[in-house]
């Protein structure tokens, strides 16, 4: 039998849980830290390891460090990978497809690929690095390098607002909600996004809004310095004033939970303060659930090696019609689970523990 580990953190919340729900299961699990991790693989039996890879914990709240903090994970991974055989390691989630999932260009376009709704990509910025092309398919979407070519994008296909999120980034880091009136030359952005004197753009998790064009071209010109994606803004359904969107974890074939995050602004991240809400609470038509635990299973099944994942829902206001915004190969923390019921890491200790027995 396969002796299960988890490659982590120890203390945080992720590994505090998870380990909660594999001594319930009964299964032994093993923690194994970022840092010396080659090292620490060779204490294990020659049996075999399955390994589950959490995120390394990121300090930084620079905006400019995603990118080369991504390039340096997807090259642990790449490092995880080739080790794989001489430690005969098995995956929990693949570290092809935990990094195939960190690309979020790559990753919708598979999806669109497959025929599944998502969230229109209209434009990108270049790749600035070869590491960022290794993993996922490339989007056939015009590229852009100012705000310039933006408004180009915008005004060609008729649209008048937009989201811009880094290539590479979680909790809201520099996505934006951007709109523009042509005729009027109005502007809006939403974004938690600032400029820092010393470190340039920071994240300061806390949701802004500017009017100004002095303020706006600025700052959307410094984000598309960045490697990032601009996508069409759908508007969302809405409940009790607010409009929200949904959070599954979807895990071996189903969906495990659902989660709506309800919002005044156009970002919904719980990050921000938002409001989450049972997803049970929004009395959404069975055959509206149906179709969001199917998208999210077919989905799944979509990157081999993929266990879990956290997918981000959008329904459509109006017709209620699901779209993928984008999918997190690590996206199974959520805090209204873990201090309730601990599904979600009670079903992986399940899964682990049929795993390591096959």
């Amino acid at each position: 039998m396969r002796r299960a580990a988890l490659l982590g953190n120890p203390g945080t919340k992720r590994a505090q849980y998870l380990s909660q729900a594999a001594t319930q299961a009964g299964l032994p699990l093993s923690i194994l830290c970022w840092e010396g991790w080659q090292e620490q693989l060779e204490d294990f039996a020659p049996d075999g390891i399955l390994l589950k890879i959490d995120p390394p914990v990121w300090e930084s709240c620079s905006l400019k460090e995603l990118d080369s903090l991504a390039e340096g994970y997807k090259k642990q991974l790449q490092e995880l990978s080739q080790a794989a055989e001489a430690h005969r390691i098995h995956f929990f989630n693949h570290p092809f497809a935990i990094a195939a999932l960190l690309d979020k260009a790559g990753c919708k376009e598979t999806l669109r690929l497959a025929g599944l709704p998502v969230t229109e990509l209209l434009a990108r910025t270049p790749y600035r690095s070869n590491a960022m092309k290794l993993h996922g398919k490339n989007a056939s979407v015009p590229i852009i390098r100012d705000i310039g070519q933006l408004l180009h994008v915008m005004e060609s296909r008729g649209i008048s607002q937009v989201f811009l999120k880094p290539l590479h980034g979680s909790g809201a880091a520099g996505v934006s909600a951007f709109r523009w009136q042509k005729r009027s030359g109005k502007m809006a952005l939403y974004t938690c996004a600032v400029e820092h004197p010393k470190q340039g753009l920071v994240n300061t998790k806390r949701l802004r809004c500017f009017t100004s064009a002095d303020d706006i071209l600025p700052l959307l010109n410094r984000l598309l310095q960045m490697e990032c994606i601009a996508e069409r803004w759908h508007a969302k359904a809405q409940r009790l004033g607010s409009s929200y969107d949904l959070r599954a974890v979807a895990q071996d074939g189903r969906l495990d939970f659902l989660l709506a995050r309800l919002s005044r602004g156009p970002i919904t991240n719980l990050q921000l303060n938002n409001r989450p809400l049972s997803a049970e609470m929004l009395g959404l038509p069975p055959s509206v659930l149906e179709e969001v635990a199917d998208l999210c299973k077919k989905a799944l099944a979509l990157f081999p090696g993929l266990t879990s994942a956290g997918i981000d829902v959008l329904l459509e206001q109006g017709s209620l019609k699901p779209r993928i915004i984008e999918m997190n190969g690590q996206g199974d923390l959520i805090y209204q689970d873990i201090y309730q019921d601990n599904i979600i890491y009670r079903r992986q200790a399940e899964i682990l523990k049929r795993m390591g027995e096959e």
